[in-house]
């Protein structure tokens, strides 16, 4: 891939634990080398894995999903059920032919911003490395990112 790729990164962020984490890092220490979008939501267990599918089939080249640190789940039991869809999906995007790496699930608390940071310039430095997410025959029409 050449110099400038940028890796186009789909967020999806719990409101509660980690929001503040990623909203913190968002305005002060994240480097600008990737596209990324956040997206709120209210539970990292509401999730749907038609949505990760969505992200891909909208251009991202990976995806990330944050939940709150196992234990301190705001819904009692959301973040059991991501990690469990989470499972099932990185089986399913191997079985597509979309490289495992394109797809994380973290566990950021309120006050972990430089743990956000980190995953995000994981997540970019891996990306570059395999480059732009191309499934021939996998999505039809790629959408604005």
């Amino acid at each position: 891939m050449g110099k400038d790729f940028e890796p186009k990164i789909m967020v999806f962020v719990c409101n509660w634990c980690p929001l503040g984490a990623v909203d913190s890092a968002s305005r002060t220490a994240l480097p600008r080398k990737a596209q990324i979008k956040v997206l709120r939501v209210l539970c990292s267990g509401m999730v749907d894995p038609g949505y990760v599918m969505k992200a891909f089939a909208s251009g991202a080249d990976g995806v990330v999903v944050i939940g709150c640190p196992l234990g301190n789940c705001h819904y009692i039991s959301g973040n059991i059920k991501a990690l469990r869809r989470a499972y099932l999906l990185r089986n399913l995007l191997v079985g597509l032919g979309v490289e495992e790496e394109r797809f994380r699930l973290e566990w950021i608390a309120h006050a972990e911003q430089h743990l956000y940071v980190e995953v995000v310039q994981e997540m970019s430095q891996r990306l570059r490395e395999l480059g732009r997410l191309v499934v021939p025959g996998l999505f039809r029409a790629r959408g604005k990112f």
